[in-house]
């Protein structure tokens, strides 16, 4: 589907590997200034709800469900995945997250979500 997807915390040092960036979280990272976070995109809607965040909390045993969840929400953002899809398609991409979770991230939902597309 993508030529390669990436993803990387957007806190790290952007980096010109990373091809286009784009942040898919709902909300903005604290503390951090759009100058240096360096974002080409930021696709809130690609995002999970905020309901959906909030129960998942990031807690690993309900991890499996989140994704269920996540991609039933993706289902119906066609237009949103649509966008992303053509975006990837062009060359590299990274995926952009806030969380301090590195394995059981929604950007991480996401690219598993896009690579079965």
């Amino acid at each position: 589907m993508a030529a390669e997807i990436k993803i990387k915390r957007v806190y790290e040092q952007p980096q010109a590997q990373d091809g286009t960036r784009i942040l898919v979280d709902r909300l903005w990272p604290r503390g951090l200034s759009k100058e240096k976070a360096k974002i080409d995109f930021w696709m809130k809607d690609a995002a999970p709800s905020n309901e959906l965040r909030k129960w998942y909390g990031h807690e690993p045993a309900k991890w499996e469900e989140f994704k269920k969840r996540y991609f039933a929400e993706l289902d119906g953002q066609a237009d949103e995945v649509t966008r992303l899809a053509s975006i990837s398609k062009k060359g590299r991409t990274t995926f952009l997250y806030s969380s301090k979770e590195e394995k059981i991230n929604n950007a991480q939902a996401l690219k598993l979500y896009m690579e079965k597309q």
